[in-house]
């Protein structure tokens, strides 16, 4: 007779089964399910057909143009997502040990202007622990990524994760001393109108000319050139270009030491903020436990 644990493995689906039902409701959609695991629609279709017979129950309405979970694919869909969450962290742990490597992805201008300054503590506590970074603003798949922490910025509702408040995204101008100067001083935002804008496409700049009740129409007049990051906005202002929107506590060390200035106290904020991200699954995994208590302690410090 087969003993429990026997029974347990032979009552589980079909594994691409499952893999193709965790993809159709990450993505609700059979297509792109399909071209994310390198196989056809109709394939996907069938291994879904197969399920719901294992299931007994349709787990996908299939309405005109779209398709949504059904009652019985709701309460599926969590399950299977913290599974292939669990398989990625044991993979990771496998992979590199639970105390080797800590792969975090970031945003540029975090990674350059406060992670880089602040991560020799970090290693000092740590110092089996080698961190690794990935820059970079697109989406992080927790389960099929060598990624065990992100920091986003955003409003923080993601589903199928834990995350971390760090501080507000809020935003407002900069320039250099110098820049300032050429026009007698930075005194009224009506000064800023007659200065170079650094991505005056950035609804930021928006959101603050209407704050402080300049013209909203003058940022459609300027060149839209655009550099993709804070970081290098800010350079550029520091280098006398221009006039960069930023998030102030980022700058910290520029605006103490001039080569960035903050003419004025109107600061911007679209409720956006800085977020530390992680699965659920895995809030416990010693490394991750790690570096969320070390970042949370020092961004309290500031």
């Amino acid at each position: 007779m087969p003993n429990l644990e026997a029974r347990q493995i032979f009552q589980l689906p079909p594994l691409q089964a499952i893999r193709v039902f965790e993809a159709v409701a990450r993505h609700l959609s059979f297509t792109k399910a399909a071209e994310e695991l390198g196989m056809t629609q109709a394939a996907a279709s069938y291994q879904i057909k197969l399920l719901e017979e294992r299931v007994g129950a349709p787990l996908f309405l299939r309405q005109p143009k779209q398709i949504v979970l059904t009652e019985a694919g709701q309460r599926l869909a969590p399950a299977v997502s913290e599974a292939f969450a669990l398989l990625s962290g044991a993979y990771a742990a496998a992979r590199s040990g639970a105390d080797g490597v800590l792969y975090v992805s970031t945003l540029l201008t975090f990674a350059s202007n406060w992670l880089a300054r602040h991560l020799g503590s970090f290693q000092v506590a740590h110092p089996s622990l080698a961190v690794r970074l990935d820059t970079s603003n697109r989406v992080v798949d927790f389960a099929r990524e060598d990624i065990d922490i992100a920091i986003r910025s955003g409003g923080g509702t993601w589903p199928g994760v834990e995350v971390h408040k760090l501080f507000n995204a809020d935003f407002t101008p900069v320039l250099s001393p110098k820049l300032a100067a050429s026009i007698g001083g930075v005194k009224e935002p009506a000064d800023l109108l007659r200065l170079p804008i650094l991505d005056p496409g950035d609804i930021w700049w928006r959101d603050w000319f209407a704050a402080a009740g300049l013209p909203v129409e003058e940022l459609a007049k300027r060149p839209g050139s655009s550099m993709g990051a804070q970081a290098y906005e800010a350079n550029a202002a520091i280098a006398g270009q221009g006039v960069a929107i930023v998030t102030r506590a980022l700058f910290n060390a520029e605006l103490a030491d001039g080569r960035l200035i903050q003419p004025f106290d109107l600061v911007g904020d679209d409720g956006h903020a800085y977020w530390l991200v992680y699965p659920q699954a895995r809030r416990n995994v010693p490394k991750i436990r790690a570096f969320r208590d070390w970042i949370l302690a020092e961004i309290a410090r500031q």
